[in-house]
């Protein structure tokens, strides 16, 4: 005979168990320390700049 489930729990079960897989996803992309976020902005106003060195005068 098989296990009787209640499929109200097993559907909050499953729904907690994407929300927390998602929750892990935002953490990976958006978690970054502050001094993480500072050398990015940094690198690219540096990347910018030199890019703006380089551009070619339209005469």
């Amino acid at each position: 005979m098989t296990q009787i489930i209640n499929l109200n729990k097993m559907r909050k079960s499953r729904k907690r168990a994407e929300k927390e897989q998602q929750a892990a996803e935002n953490r990976r992309t958006f978690g970054r320390t502050k001094q993480e976020k500072q050398k990015a902005k940094q690198e690219a106003e540096k990347l910018s700049s030199f890019l703006d060195g380089h551009k070619r005068d339209r005469d």
